[in-house]
């Protein structure tokens, strides 16, 4: 993976495939990505068959692909995930055990379906494998996304990383019907707060053997 400070000096992906034209045993794959708001762009270059046990920083540009040894996967971009997106990953990284995403833009999708009143046609995103979650640096949108059974199916004995007050805010102060599979699943939570917690948390995560607070000074 390579950074650039500028679009200026970003090669293209004809480029890429230049440079390793003489790699004649394995495909080549390039993935190019500018963020607008950092003023940086990065350039994810590997090849196909993958044989690494991680990937890093995928974004929505990702090309897809069976990715076999894979376990540890982070998420990050400037643009929504959409839920489709996550259907891609599932797909992509079928031994996904470790998760991590950082995305501050809220789904546009979501906004649309809740319009349209399409929410019971979503494919719920399956992660049978997966084991450590981190949604600390994810948007509100997000934590739904992964604690709604209409979205996700998590495995049991999930650990989870996540904002206290955005948690609190989408299981409806942790008594929503919807979240409450999920946090049933859960058996390690860390959170990161800034409020009391109520007496009726650990009724909603019956399954967590720790829950666990880090108190910072301020939210973003």
């Amino acid at each position: 993976m390579s950074s650039f400070y500028s679009k200026t000096n970003l090669p293209s992906n004809e480029d890429i495939q230049n440079t390793f034209k003489d790699f004649k045993d394995n495909q080549i794959i390039s993935c190019i990505d500018y963020f607008e708001k950092r003023k940086r762009s990065r350039c994810h270059i590997y090849s196909y068959p993958y044989q690494l046990k991680h990937y890093d920083n995928i974004t929505n540009n990702f090309r897809d692909g069976l990715f076999k040894y894979v376990c540890e996967v982070s998420l990050y971009d400037e643009h929504p995930f959409e839920h489709e997106f996550f259907l891609r990953i599932t797909q992509s990284f079928p031994l996904l055990e470790t998760l991590t995403v950082i995305n501050e833009q809220r789904q546009n999708n979501k906004r649309f379906r809740k319009s349209k009143n399409e929410n019971e046609d979503l494919l719920i995103v399956k992660y049978p494998h997966l084991i450590q979650l981190n949604l600390r640096e994810a948007h509100t949108d997000y934590h739904e996304q992964f604690l709604f059974d209409t979205k996700t199916c998590l495995s049991n004995d999930v650990h989870i990383r996540m904002n206290y007050r955005l948690a609190k805010k989408v299981t409806r102060y942790f008594r929503r019907n919807t979240s409450r599979n999920n946090c049933a699943k859960l058996s390690y939570i860390l959170f990161y707060k800034k409020s009391k917690f109520p007496e009726h948390l650990k009724d909603y995560f019956p399954h967590a053997t720790y829950i666990l607070i880090i108190i910072i000074s301020s939210f973003k």
